[in-house]
């Protein structure tokens, strides 16, 4: 038996944990292209040409690079973020090709890029003003190039459609033939931003960069990808978390064809062949002994105990307005109730994966991540050189929605890469996947409001007992006792109930958990919105009604509410087993409401037929990227609600793949209709997530409207919905 070395997981520097706090991530017409180390000449046919600033290049032929620095996971990114920037620039939107920024030349440059982190719906709502101010800032310095070949005032010129146009004598000059020379132009201190009553590329349906390629089948993810010298990689990490490998042994799979050997990594052991199923079959016929440690005594029954035996404590308080005690003590009617929502895995179709080369004191990474910054990071630190000295190639991501933030697969490639000195990919198993996650915390929540004799809310009290993110992964930004992360959905929507009372008690598992879509909105919503339910049905009121007199003032909220209720045919009578539901929810810096229409039948079966999405994200850079993304949380949230769930026994994780850890089918798919609320002042909102968090509550409202039974834990599959 050979003894396992221990070995110390690589550090996450402080950059990595800012960039992945802030998370929660091409077609060949139009110029895909993944840069690294390399100019992009080298790589691609990508053309030579100036470079403007850090985010644009203009080419002899008029050929508009622009750059993106988010990571493209299916939001549309990679194609939203240029049009912002050639909106201002003032370009032909025919001329433009993308490519993704150099993460070497971003930490080189002091974050030139700002933040490559790709999460938290922050690809253009954290990015809008600098990518805007990046082609104003070349459009201005292009009209002055033009100016001084002509001796004119820079006053007199403009940009129109790829060319400098002098207004006065109508002389004009494309872009390509000026572009040398404002590169070697002072960029102006200050520039004017286009009113989006004027834009003409920003806020139109182009299609997007990536999709031709993933039709044709010539998009590279990270799985895609392959290098010279190139083997495989398998691995296995102890099943229990926080458990270790005591030793294994490697004399049962020497001599078996392809096999090189087995390399130690955190936790766990990676078989390396020349082929991947030489090195998955290797790995299962590897005899490995784990140390399970204490936690292999945890399941979900010991975790739920712990949360409700939270309900007991006070909490840390968040928000405390009015006197909840004296106020609910006094309401005419009182209403009780307490929610679970389980732990959730991302369920990514591309499993996590990581090809690494280690050599002459450099190391380069081929990988999808919601992070390329991290990602160097991480990579810099297991191949133990600098940071100046790693290189991150960006792929395409099959699926993030926070996981892809985290990199511990990165750290596994590339101390396998380092010690048997050749490139190798990485890949997980599905099993692996799904059972050493980052997953959505278990939380719960226990709620008590008072009615006035008119069914108004006069007292509303949400203690919120959970697992924190912030404590597992940046503990420095716990304040007062409490994690942002896991209060969001509660108290910070604007209901008008003048005695309030907002708590939490933090019950931490040794279960990781990271950022999944939508955060803490993703539970706290459909334990909020179903209470605010619950509330309208003790009134006696329409659950529309009472959600606008609770929010009189709020024009945005009433807004998308009154538009999700509209177009969903609202008040409308439906057949007898069916219902209608609705919620509404803020996050992510947008306001989102679901309309749902269900039926069910008398054996108990639930068929969601439509859902209606309104939402106020502020402004529109690519109005059916939106509608993509919104239909993306249907398709992602209803599987959650109908089957995520995560069960813990003897301190593993018990689902391995999607036989039991399910996603809808085709044929369950609902009819969804996106509608567009737009303020269109200052607010620049996200959408990925804030469009997810209000779908459960207004399913689940409208299976009490269908059946009379209210659901108040998570997932439908464990409940019996025949009508009450």
């Amino acid at each position: 038996m050979t003894h396992m070395p221990q070995i110390t997981s690589p550090k996450l520097n402080r950059r990595e944990f800012i960039a992945t706090a802030a998370a929660a991530g091409g077609g060949l017409a139009l110029g895909f292209h993944m840069p690294a180390r390399r100019p992009a000449a080298a790589q691609t046919a990508m053309p030579i040409g100036a470079e403007l600033n850090a985010w644009l290049m203009i080419g002899t032929d008029d050929t508009v690079v622009i750059r993106v620095h988010r990571s493209e996971m299916g939001q549309g990114s990679f194609t939203a973020i240029p049009q912002l920037v050639a909106e201002e620039l003032e370009c032909d939107w025919s001329k433009v090709k993308a490519e993704f920024v150099s993460a070497n030349r971003h930490v080189r440059e002091n974050r030139l890029y700002v933040n490559l982190s790709t999460g938290g719906s922050t690809a253009i709502r954290g990015s809008h003003q600098y990518l805007r101010k990046a082609g104003a800032t070349a459009r201005e310095m292009l009209i002055q190039a033009a100016a001084q070949g002509w001796s004119v005032p820079a006053g007199e010129c403009a940009a129109e459609k790829g060319f400098v146009v002098h207004k006065t004598s109508g002389r004009k000059i494309n872009f390509g033939a000026v572009a040398e020379a404002a590169a070697k132009l002072t960029p102006p201190a200050d520039v004017k931003f286009k009113p989006h009553t004027e834009w003409k590329i920003a806020g139109q349906s182009f299609p997007r960069f990536d999709v031709p390629s993933k039709v044709d089948g010539s998009a590279v993810f990270g799985l895609d990808v392959k290098v010279p010298d190139m083997v495989y990689a398998a691995v296995m990490t102890c099943p229990v978390f926080g458990g270790k490998v005591k030793s294994y042994d490697e004399a049962a799979i020497k001599g078996r064809k392809g096999v090189i050997g087995v390399v130690p990594i955190p936790s766990g052991v990676a078989v390396v062949a020349e082929h991947y199923w030489q090195a998955r079959t290797a790995l299962d016929e590897l005899s490995i002994e784990w140390d399970e440690g204490e936690n292999a005594k945890v399941s979900s029954a010991t975790i739920h105990e712990h949360l409700v035996k939270g309900t007991e404590e006070a909490g840390a308080k968040v928000r405390h307005e009015g006197n909840f005690d004296e106020a609910f003590a006094k309401a005419a009617k009182k209403v009780e109730a307490e929610y679970h929502v389980p732990f959730l895995d991302h369920a990514c179709m591309e499993p996590m994966n990581c090809t690494a080369r280690v050599s002459g004191g450099e190391v380069e990474v081929w990988v999808s991540t919601q992070n390329a910054e991290a990602a160097l990071a991480t990579a810099a630190e297991a191949a133990g050189v600098p940071p100046d000295k790693a290189f991150v190639h960006l792929a395409l991501l099959g699926g993030g929605f926070g996981r892809r933030g985290r990199q511990d697969y990165v750290a596994q490639a590339v101390l396998v890469a380092k010690a048997i000195n050749r490139p190798v990919k990485l890949v997980w198993s599905r099993e692996e996947d799904i059972r050493h996650g980052f997953y959505r915390p278990i939380s719960m929540g226990k709620l008590r409001a008072g009615l006035d004799d008119k069914g108004v809310p006069v007292a509303y009290a949400h203690k919120v007992v959970g697992q924190s993110i912030f404590a597992y992964l940046l503990p420095q930004l716990i304040k007062d006792g409490w994690d942002r992360t896991s209060m969001d959905g509660t108290f910070d929507q604007p209901y008008k109930i003048p005695n309030v009372k907002f708590d939490y008690v933090m019950r931490n598992t040794h279960v990781p958990v990271g950022f999944w879509r939508s955060v803490g909105s993703s539970g706290n919503a459909f334990i909020t919105e179903s209470f605010i339910d619950e509330l309208a049905h003790a009134a006696g009121k329409d659950p529309v009604e009472f959600r606008r007199a609770a929010l009189v003032g709020e024009t945005s909220w009433l807004n998308c509410l009154n538009m999700a209720a509209e177009k969903a045919d609202w008040g409308k009578p439906l057949p007898k087993g069916y219902g209608r539901g609705i919620a509404i929810n803020q996050s992510f810096g947008s306001i989102c409401s679901h309309a749902a229409e269900v039926s069910v039948d008398e054996q108990g079966r639930l068929r969601v037929h439509r859902v209606v999405v309104a939402i106020d994200c502020g402004y529109a850079v690519n109005p059916d990227n939106i509608a993509a993304q919104l239909e993306s949380c249907v398709v992602y949230g209803l599987s959650a609600l109908l089957y995520g769930e995560i069960t813990i026994k003897d301190g593993r994780v018990e689902q391995g793949n999607f036989d039991d850890y399910e996603v809808i089918r085709l044929d369950q798919m609902p009819k969804v209709e996106v509608h567009l609320s737009l303020t269109q002042g200052s607010w620049w909102g996200g959408v990925g997530e804030p469009g997810l968090a209000s779908l459960a509550p207004a399913v689940c409202n409208a299976i009490f409207q269908a059946t009379g039974r209210r659901v108040r834990s998570l997932p439908l599959k464990n409940h019996d919905l025949r009508s009450a």
